[in-house]
C-alpha cells in the first residue's frame, strides 16, 4: 500500500492524495481519494474490512514504506488486533515496495494520456485515475486462492 500525493491539481472534490492498495498475487488495485494524509488510517480500516468481506479471505500481510501515515500506534494496534503482519520497506528504497510503486506510475501515466488525448482539464484527474484503475483491474487480474498480501 502507498499514498500518492499531494497531486499538483486538486480534484473536483478538492482531494489531493490517493491511497493505493495492491494485492501482491492478483495485482487487483483498490484506491481511495483523500483530502488529507491523516485520513489514511480510517480508509485503510474500512478498506480492509471491505476486502475481507468481499473476498472472504483474511489479510495476512501488508507492506508499506516508513511514512508517518503508516508507521504509527493506530496502525500497529489495528494490525495486532486483526492478526495482520505489517512489513516496512527499507528507508530510501521504494524498489522494496515495487509492486505498488509501479502500479502508481502506471495509473498516473494512463490517466495523463486519457486527459491529454481528449484535452480534458487537469481538475478531472481523479476521474481519469478512477477509470484507469477500473480498466486495469479488468485486464490484469489473477484469481486469489486462500489469503491475501497487500
Amino acid at each position: 500500500m502507498d499514498l500518492m500525493g499531494p497531486v499538483q491539481v486538486e480534484s473536483i472534490a478538492e482531494k489531493k492524495y490517493i491511497y493505493v492498495c495492491v494485492d501482491d498475487y492478483s495485482r487487483y488495485t483498490w484506491f481511495k481519494f483523500l483530502r488529507e494524509k491523516s485520513d489514511d488510517f480510517d480508509v485503510f480500516k474500512n478498506l480492509a474490512t471491505h476486502i475481507q468481506r468481499e473476498k472472504a479471505l483474511p489479510i495476512i500481510r501488508i507492506r508499506s514504506d516508513h511514512g508517518k501515515e503508516f508507521e504509527n500506534i493506530k496502525f500497529d494496534d489495528y494490525c495486532k488486533q486483526e492478526g495482520i503482519k505489517h512489513e516496512f520497506s527499507a528507508p530510501i528504497t521504494p524498489q522494496k515496495n515495487g509492486i505498488v510503486e509501479r502500479k502508481n506510475r502506471t495509473i498516473q501515466e494512463m490517466a495523463r494520456v486519457m486527459l491529454h488525448s481528449k484535452k480534458v482539464p487537469l481538475k478531472f484527474s481523479a476521474e481519469a485515475v478512477n477509470t484507469t484503475c477500473h480498466i486495469h483491474n479488468r485486464i490484469t487480474f489473477r484469481l486469489m486462492e486462500n489469503s491475501m498480501d497487500i
